[in-house]
């Protein structure tokens, strides 16, 4: 991500903040912006009350638009913030990136894990699947979910990772999953309205400080099997990161509040371990390629993401799956 862009992301959320905040004095004028996160795939800046971002050079601007209007819907409020409106840009993008603005929220604290709200995001994650997709503007595009679990395996593939064992075994492990997972064909379930990338650095407090908590990043937002928003958590159990007591209470806060992706009472796994399963191999993947990138080892959690991996390659062939009806 080039300075110019921040730069540019600066005085966007700026305009933003001010445009949002008429009826009141912007806050953050004479301090300097904020930025939020800055990769590749994207970068976040914040002014006042208001963030900008920057999404992805390839990103398919009418699907996004679909995606913004929904999470501009009535239907979609107290469950994922809403945009705010965006200045006009002399280009309509920031150095060929479709831009976006947004109120700025509080996120989780990252050094307080015991405090992290797996709870809400059950419970936000229920509501947003049991929203009725024939009530929003269309049409949807399809949740992204299982889409990037293959992009990051093609990322693996085009690392320099030299003779790095490992890719191997993440490898086996994708080899392993049913054909329908790893060509992220349409489920017979794909008629939910999922969020497509959910984890705990996807949920803000708004009104800051101490509102309620919101879902946010609609980069992925879609129709899909909502078994997919709750595979990373699942995943991260399964591989010994999420204590069995946390699992529990998020899914047990996701069953309470009606979610659909599994039964309410029952074995939650027969919906559930295929995705997980592509979380995992997704997660090993995108951590080979960056620790590549970075000239780096792999730091303990990737470790046990890989880990993890080379369980899922020794199981049986995929004959047994079939997908979810």
């Amino acid at each position: 991500m080039t300075a110019d862009v921040v730069h540019a992301l600066a005085r966007v959320a700026r305009d933003a903040a001010h445009l949002a905040g008429a009826r009141q004095a912007c806050r953050a004028c004479g301090r300097d912006e904020a930025v939020l996160a800055e990769r590749d795939d994207g970068a976040v800046v914040r002014h006042g009350e208001a963030v900008a971002k920057a999404h992805a050079p390839d990103t398919d601007a009418a699907a996004l638009a679909a995606r913004l209007a929904v999470a501009a819907h009535p239907r979609l409020t107290g469950i994922l913030l809403g945009p705010v409106p965006l200045p006009p840009l002399p280009s309509g993008d920031v150095d060929g990136r479709p831009v976006t603005a947004w109120p700025y929220g509080v996120p989780v604290d990252p050094v307080d894990p015991d405090a992290a709200p797996w709870e809400e995001a059950a419970g936000l994650l229920a509501r947003l699947h049991r929203v009725e997709p024939a009530e929003l503007p269309g049409p949807l595009p399809p949740m992204r979910g299982p889409a990037k679990a293959a992009r990051a395996l093609a990322r693996m593939r085009t690392a320099d990772l030299g003779d790095h064992p490992t890719a191997a075994t993440v490898q086996r492990a994708w080899d392993r999953l049913p054909a329908w997972a790893r060509d992220a064909a349409p489920s017979p379930r794909a008629r939910t309205l999922c969020h497509g990338d959910l984890h705990l650095g996807q949920l803000v407090r708004h009104p800051a400080p101490s509102g309620p908590w919101l879902l946010i990043d609609v980069d992925d937002l879609g129709l899909g099997d909502p078994a997919w928003d709750l595979a990373r958590p699942a995943a991260w159990y399964a591989a010994g990161l999420l204590p069995p007591e946390i699992w529990q209470r998020f899914l047990g806060a996701y069953t309470a509040a009606g979610g659909p992706a599994v039964p309410g009472d029952g074995d939650p796994w027969p919906q559930l371990d295929v995705p997980a399963r592509a979380l995992t191999v997704q997660t090993a993947a995108l951590a080979l390629a960056k620790s590549a990138a970075e000239h780096r080892d792999l730091d303990d959690v990737e470790q046990i993401m890989i880990d993890a991996c080379a369980r899922i390659a020794a199981l049986p062939p995929e004959l047994e799956y079939e997908p979810p009806s």
